[in-house]
Formats: C-alpha cells, sequence, structure tokens
C-alpha cells in the first residue's frame, strides 16, 4: 500500500511539473482555449501541448490518460469539427489528453459527433478509423461552451 501510494505522490507531482512546463511553454494564454463536447454538452476546455519529450514520458508513465478526439479534415463546406472528450470533472477526468484523430471512411459524410459513446459507435458501423497521434494536452475545463 506504502508502495502504491509512493507512486500515485510521483505520478502526480509529474504531471504538475509537466504541466506546469506546458503552461509556461504556451504563450497563447486563453487564445488556446476550444469548444469541447461531452455528451452532447459544450464546455470551453484550455488546450495546450505538452513537449515531445513530456509527451513520450505521459504515454509511457501515465495509465490515466483521457481522449480527446479530433477531426482535422473537418467538416463539409468548411465547418471544423469541434472536438470531443471523453471526461468531465464528475466523470473519471483526468487534464491529460491524448489526441486520437478520427477520418470519416469513404461513403461517410463526415458529422459533428457529440459525445465518446458517438465516436465508438461510428468506429464499430465502420463508419470512422481511430488513429492515436502520440500528442498529449493539458486540457483543463474552463467553463461553458461559447454561447451558453
Amino acid at each position: 500500500m506504502k508502495k502504491h501510494v509512493s507512486q500515485l505522490i510521483a505520478g502526480a507531482s509529474l504531471a504538475l511539473v509537466l504541466a506546469t512546463t506546458a503552461r509556461a511553454a504556451s504563450t497563447s494564454g486563453s487564445a488556446s482555449a476550444i469548444p469541447a463536447y461531452y455528451d452532447h454538452n459544450l464546455f470551453t476546455i484550455q488546450f495546450v501541448e505538452f513537449s515531445p519529450a513530456a509527451e513520450r514520458t505521459l504515454i509511457q508513465h501515465n495509465t490515466s490518460l483521457n481522449f480527446i478526439y479530433q477531426s482535422d479534415p473537418g467538416l463539409p463546406g468548411g465547418q471544423p469539427f469541434i472536438s470531443v472528450i471523453d471526461a468531465i470533472p464528475t466523470d473519471g477526468f483526468n487534464p491529460i489528453w491524448e489526441e486520437v484523430q478520427i477520418a470519416f471512411k469513404p461513403g461517410h459524410t463526415p458529422r459533428q459527433l457529440f459525445s465518446d459513446t458517438e465516436v465508438e459507435d461510428a468506429f464499430n458501423a465502420g463508419e470512422i478509423t481511430l488513429t492515436l497521434t502520440g500528442e498529449v494536452y493539458w486540457c483543463p475545463i474552463v467553463g461553458p461552451g461559447p454561447n451558453h
């Protein structure tokens, strides 16, 4: 038990140092605030990428990363795909997120997905592919989504 607690403290300390480093390296401040859906609810999250070295360390040593789903090509008509997150503070939240890139397969028109359940359903239906990018972000929820 004592070893487990020590590992938790060490992991939390590492995450805090890496998050502080990521925040210090960011020059965009609130400009890096983006909208993200969680179970059809829109939130605003801070979006700061860790350094490549920190990303590798977090992926290797953090077993509780959350996922942020993105689709860089966007939606028809040039509309952006709004990110989807798989947790909030009341549902297993950890502000450290690994990006998963969504690609819509040929024959399936890109559309906005609003929850990790919808992402999973689209994947299981063969509508999309999911690719871990190896990119890790510090993404605390900072408020409700825009226009709320």
